[in-house]
């Protein structure tokens, strides 16, 4: 078993995953909302939810990629809100119905001011992501 699985069911009883997971894959300390997940913010960053415009590009993140968000506003072109972002989560990934299209939404550790720059991008602009190197 890996370090931080849960190894009575009932510890899990209430707890919201951070990820989709497989039949039989252990469930981890680092894949449910709590305070493993929020552990894992870097000292002086604080955890970001941000939405994607198109929700299928969050499928293709796991927890632990690094990301730059981009933020399109029509007419003023695109431009880096948030680079070499740690992605934390992926709440809500993958669909009920088999699309493969899930929520878009991803959870990032940015430093404060970053957060404060992608939430005023969420309410004016269309944000996708790039992939960096872990």
């Amino acid at each position: 078993m890996p370090d931080g699985a849960a190894g009575d069911p009932a510890e899990l009883v209430g707890a919201v995953l951070a990820s989709p997971l497989r039949r039989g894959e252990p469930v981890t300390d680092a894949r449910v909302v709590g305070p493993g997940l929020w552990s894992q913010v870097p000292p002086g960053q604080v955890a970001a939810p941000v939405r994607l415009a198109d929700l299928a590009v969050a499928d293709l993140l796991r927890p632990g990629d690094r990301v730059d968000v981009l933020a399109s506003v029509d007419g003023a072109g695109t431009e880096v809100v948030a680079a070499g972002a740690l992605v934390l989560a992926v709440p809500g990934g993958g669909s009920a119905d088999g699309s493969g299209a899930g929520s878009g939404l991803l959870v990032l550790a940015v430093p404060a001011a970053t957060a404060s720059d992608l939430a005023t991008a969420t309410t004016a602009a269309t944000l996708t992501v790039t992939l960096g190197p872990p």
